[in-house]
């Protein structure tokens, strides 16, 4: 893949720095040591097996059977009824569905993923940027009173905050609903301030297997909340929405051996974070904020030199110039091991 270069039809388009719908993908190229995308490591052996144990059944559509197994798994995994549970082609497509909430006006608390504010745009829903200020706590009484939708990223990509529980339910409202971004919360030590097993009528919880399960290219998650919500969303969806797959994945990713394993990763990125911050200090960055996701963010100086220059020592970093309230002077590095960060630190002292 050419850099910041996204196809479009038959045309080559380039990808500015600014526009929403760049992503680390765009910078993790080939042969690039990737710290631009927030996925962990590669599939793990058990659930490449069980995958490729399905492959004779791509012949025939999704089947019902399947569906079912995902959706009562994950019902179980959170303690929640299968009527509370929406299947999702990537976290991303419940991004997609929010518009046929019909929102009069939408609150995106900021800064956060750039995906939110895409979906609404393109639906012509009014919204607000809530920007919270440095170090990005939230309150709730920067919420306009008129948002009947708000939507927050619980932790948030891309400046790794964790907000209480408490806080965010102080945001409800009677016809108000309130959508949790929880695409990282599996790699919170113990999830403390989740909503996926909590029931509140207004609220719903958007997750993905893809990042701690590092399933990226097949695109899976879901939605937890009220049924009535959850029809709403997924009145026009296409027969189908998920592929055989996608199905499995996520019933597999949300039983007993994959739980294991998600909480050996978040106990492993709460080490690694600990040790990277140390590290990135110690090259002269600042570290903003307590960062409690598989990510961290910094602030540099001509970040977008620095970002360029570490991609000709061979490292790939993401930009945050299409953050609203953040700037290309901040650049957001995923979470890795102490050799690797080691070779970005190595870098980072030559590029500086």
């Amino acid at each position: 893949m050419k850099s910041g270069i996204r196809t479009v039809g038959s045309e080559w388009t380039r990808s500015s720095l600014a526009d929403l719908g760049r992503h680390g993908d765009v910078d993790a190229e080939p042969g690039l040591v990737d710290f631009a995308v927030n996925v962990r490591g590669s599939t793990p052996r058990f659930v490449r097996e069980v995958l490729a144990s399905r492959l004779d059944d791509l012949a025939g559509y999704p089947s019902a059977d399947d569906e079912y197994r995902a959706v009562a798994a994950i019902a179980d995994r959170h303690g929640r009824d299968p009527a509370e549970v929406l299947l999702l082609s990537g976290a991303a497509e419940g991004f997609a569905l929010l518009p046929q909430l019909a929102p009069r006006r939408a609150a995106l608390i900021q800064p956060s993923f750039t995906e939110p504010e895409r979906a609404l745009r393109a639906a012509g829903i009014e919204m607000d940027h809530v920007v919270l200020p440095e170090p990005w706590e939230l309150d709730p009484r920067l919420v306009p009173d008129t948002a009947d939708l708000v939507v927050l990223g619980n932790p948030t990509n891309p400046t790794s905050v964790l907000h209480p529980r408490a806080a965010i339910e102080s945001l409800l409202r009677p016809g108000r609903v309130v959508v949790v971004d929880e695409a990282f919360a599996d790699v919170v030590p113990g999830e403390p301030e989740s909503f996926a097993g909590v029931r509140h009528s207004g609220v719903l919880v958007l997750r993905s297997i893809t990042k701690t399960f590092a399933l990226a290219g097949l695109r899976a998650g879901y939605l937890l909340g009220d049924p009535t919500l959850l029809r709403r969303l997924s009145a026009r969806r296409p027969h189908w929405p998920l592929g055989t797959l996608q199905l499995a994945a996520l019933e597999l990713c949300a039983g007993p051996q994959a739980s294991r394993y998600a909480h050996e990763q978040a106990v492993s990125v709460a080490t690694q974070r600990t040790s990277m911050v140390e590290a990135l200090r110690s090259a002269g960055l600042e570290v903003i904020g307590s960062p409690q996701g598989s990510f961290v963010l910094v602030a540099v100086a001509d970040g977008t030199a620095v970002k360029n220059g570490l991609r000709e020592h061979g490292y790939a970093v993401r930009s945050c110039a299409n953050f609203v309230g953040l700037d290309a002077d901040h650049l957001r590095f995923a979470v890795r091991d102490e050799d690797t960060v080691a070779g970005l630190i190595a870098a980072l002292r030559k590029v500086i």
